[in-house]
């Protein structure tokens, strides 16, 4: 099972969430009801898009770990459904080159 978030979206995600920490201290001292609503609901926020990514995290582990083992129980067709889907790709990436 391959991981659906890129590295790329990881570095965003963390950006996001080391930005709000900032916003979230930098707003520490403010005491506005709306500003303190704002800042409750960012920080809920922020924690559930944290286990959400341990979640898929997680997910993607366990992913990992069932295709290692099916594939070292099963080594020769894991090999045979490899070379097909290659020969499937290279066969339609040569009928859209020459169209």
């Amino acid at each position: 099972m391959k991981n659906s978030i890129s590295s790329e979206d990881q570095a965003n995600m963390g950006q996001v969430a080391e930005d709000t920490r900032a916003l979230l201290e930098a707003t520490a001292n403010a005491t506005e009801s709306t500003v303190v609503e704002a800042r409750n609901r960012l920080r809920h926020v922020l924690e559930a898009a944290g286990e959400t990514c341990a979640r898929a995290k997680a997910k993607a582990i366990e992913g990992a770990k069932t295709a290692d083992k099916t594939i070292r129980e099963n080594p020769y067709q894991a090999v045979g459904i490899a070379f097909g889907l290659g020969a499937l790709l290279g066969f339609l990436l040569s009928r859209r080159i020459r169209d």
